[in-house]
């Protein structure tokens, strides 16, 4: 490493000394930028860097991001003078424009630019009923609050999460985060902010219990969980107190079975590719839910947690035989009488 390089990483390190003081609002800390490469051209420099913070009292371990600095000499001293994602990564929030902060009890809400401070107070509400019916549904140990990102457009929230927007056209909320066990940043909730908007309350409700439910049950989600399992048991938390019954609820798989189209096995995982054929992407959801009422009623709100967890583990085979002392077979078959009765 030479000396312009060192005086190039030193300046780095002062500048990232502390957060912005435009992020002053945004309760981070573990501030640092750990630069990776740097590459000279002249009175300029770039430097590739992985940005990692922690949200005070959400996150148990950094997250990350990465970025490209561009720095300028003057008199011989190096300053930065953009920071910016590295090509092809996504934007952090703060990227997109000024962030609103609202806190609730167990709810931190992260508002990009454009959205109101009472549009975020209204889901930092919402997020604080989500907790509890999350946690009276998966009575396990979690950490009891959740992230909440509000990006001010359908296009800034598909930035966010790197995908295309018509992948989330339509959708409430998507959560992001890593699976299984083990120390890990917060998982985000994030909120389309043109889907959310569009919602009844019930509607919002519904959406940010499932959601926050997928964060309660992070820890036991592996790759080895079925997804018909793990979004139907979101679902299942979301509804178990609403008082709405299967054909309120899930009105395109009602619809289909009435028609003599009853599914032939519980979803497989390509039902829920978003982007694709919006109805079938619903009779995977409602069938999902109905297949874990179904769990819930015959064999016990216990059992249903027994399941979630001992499959993540385990082959779903074994789970069932375990907890419900049944298999798939018979579990098929048992769902598809439920809905042949619930939508006669």
């Amino acid at each position: 490493m030479d000396a312009v390089e060192r005086d190039v990483r030193r300046a780095v390190a002062d500048w990232s000394a502390a957060p912005p003081a435009a992020l002053a609002g945004i309760p981070l800390e573990g501030w640092s930028y750990e630069v990776s490469s740097v590459r000279i051209d002249g009175v300029r420099a770039f430097a590739r860097a992985e940005l990692r913070y922690r949200l005070t009292g959400y996150d148990a371990a950094p997250a990350g991001s990465a970025r490209e600095l561009e720095l300028t000499r003057d008199a011989g001293t190096w300053a930065v003078a953009a920071d910016r994602p590295a090509p092809g990564a996504p934007p952090q929030l703060w990227d997109q424009g000024p962030v609103t902060v609202r806190r609730g009890a167990h709810a931190l809400v992260l508002g990009g630019a454009g959205q109101s401070s009472g549009s975020l107070s209204e889901i930092a509400a919402e997020a604080d009923k989500a907790v509890p019916a999350a946690s009276a549904a998966w009575p396990r140990p979690w950490a009891g609050r959740v992230v909440v990102l509000v990006p001010g457009s359908l296009d800034e929230m598909a930035a966010l999460l790197g995908r295309p927007a018509d992948e989330y056209r339509g959708l409430g909320a998507v959560t992001t985060g890593q699976t299984g066990a083990g120390t890990a940043p917060a998982d985000r909730v994030v909120v389309n902010p043109e889907g959310y908007g569009q919602l009844t309350a019930e509607g919002r409700q519904v959406i940010l219990t499932h959601e926050t439910t997928h964060v309660a049950t992070r820890a036991a989600t592996t790759a080895k969980t079925p997804l018909w399992l793990s979004e139907g048991f979101a679902d299942w938390a979301a509804y178990r107190d609403s008082g709405r019954t299967p054909a309120e609820a899930a009105p395109a798989l009602a619809r289909a079975v009435r028609l003599g189209d009853l599914p032939a096995a519980l979803p497989e995982p390509g039902a829920f590719a978003f982007g694709g054929d919006a109805d079938a992407l619903a009779r995977a959801y409602e069938g999902s839910w109905l297949a874990c009422r179904l769990i819930a009623r015959r064999w016990g709100d216990a059992a249903l947690v027994s399941l979630y967890e001992k499959a993540g583990r385990q082959s779903l085979p074994t789970a069932l035989t375990q907890t419900l002392g049944t298999d798939a077979a018979a579990l098929t078959r048992t769902w598809q009488q439920e809905l042949s009765r619930e939508f006669r």
